[in-house]
């Protein structure tokens, strides 16, 4: 057996855990020997009762956390497993780090989403199609809430006249995907032309109504056209997935909705000038033309050109008997030879 270097032996191991399927795993764990190093990365380790396991988490990824994780907290640590080849040692590259109840809520609705899509809830081909000029609006959300004044005053402002319909639900509690699930049953006897679903913004915890299996699967079975409008732009709920359409906040939402009916207008009149300009150029294109037939010679004599053919047809028709005559002649001649 050949030796092979430290080095050749660390890729080797690095390989084996990179091919491992140990990408993309959540591991719960205590918080110790924290360091948060002047670069912005991150550095601890994570243990339990008989375990520890280093960890890193980089800046560009911890800038984002809304907490500063302390010695002694339990958290849940979503990454991977890799190697720190200059020292041979295997560790935990986190990619997000989660208090221990949020996190099991992540780690639900990472296996709910996972298991609608294999399903083909979110599938492309599945969403319905947006109408291009909706009548009527329909918009399921709390009637108190700033999400309501904020796609209404927009619907208003971008097409005037609009129907729009507010069919009030809860967007938080216990309750509220019960009354999400009601309110897309009543919006199906309506007569609207598309719906839009949410909230305005708020933590994962106050969202969870959207990540609910039974909302998900109630926006699927909609007839009609389905926009989720819940939280903020880097917000993003079950609903999201499988809504026909995803607008990052509810006043985009409403902008999605409806086209701004003021350029509507305008682009019409735009068409119908360039119509008639068409219509014009094309009209005196055939005046020309007609004006050039009505000066031609056979327009203003046409029975020159009828006499012309006739005596043409004189002219074929003698020449045709003349020729008949000569070959009856011709014939008759060689019979008459034939005879004598």
């Amino acid at each position: 057996m050949d030796p092979i270097t430290v080095s050749d032996l660390t890729a080797k191991i690095k390989e084996a855990l990179d091919s491992a399927g140990l990408a993309n795993i959540a591991v719960i764990g205590e918080i110790s020997n924290f360091i948060h190093h002047s670069s912005g990365h991150m550095y601890f380790s994570l243990k339990d009762e008989a375990s520890r396991i280093k960890a890193v988490m980089f800046r560009s990824r911890n800038q984002r956390l809304n907490f500063v994780p302390q010695n002694g907290d339990t958290l849940i640590a979503f990454g991977s497993i890799g190697v720190y080849e200059a020292r041979g040692e295997y560790q935990l590259y986190v990619e997000a780090l989660l208090p221990k109840g949020i996190g099991e809520l992540h780690l639900a609705f990472e296996k709910l989403k996972s298991r609608l899509a294999e399903e083909g809830l979110f599938a492309a081909e599945r969403k319905l199609p947006l109408p291009f000029l909706p009548a009527k609006i329909g918009v399921i959300t709390s009637p108190t809430g700033a999400a309501v004044r904020d796609i209404c005053q927009i619907l208003n402002r971008r097409f005037p006249g609009v129907e729009i319909l507010i069919i009030p639900a809860l967007v938080q509690g216990k309750e509220a995907p019960a009354s999400i699930k009601a309110a897309l049953g009543k919006a199906q006897l309506t007569g609207a032309d598309v719906l839009i679903v949410g909230r305005g913004g708020g933590s994962f915890e106050e969202l969870s109504a959207f990540n609910d299996e039974e909302v998900a699967r109630a926006i699927f079975a909609s007839k009609i056209p389905v926009i989720s409008a819940v939280g903020h732009e880097t917000d993003f709920t079950i609903a999201d997935f499988v809504a026909d359409l995803r607008a990052p906040t509810p006043s985009a939402a409403a902008e999605l909705a409806v086209p701004v009916k003021s350029e509507l207008k305008e682009q019409i009149c735009g068409l119908k000038e360039r119509l008639a300009a068409i219509l014009e150029r094309k009209i005196k294109a055939e005046r020309r033309h007609l004006g050039q037939l009505a000066a031609s010679a056979g327009l203003k004599r046409p029975q020159d050109g009828i006499r012309q053919l006739r005596q043409r047809v004189d002219e074929l028709w003698t020449g045709l008997a003349a020729r008949y005559r000569y070959d009856l002649a011709v014939k008759n001649a060689g019979l008459s030879a034939a005879a004598a």
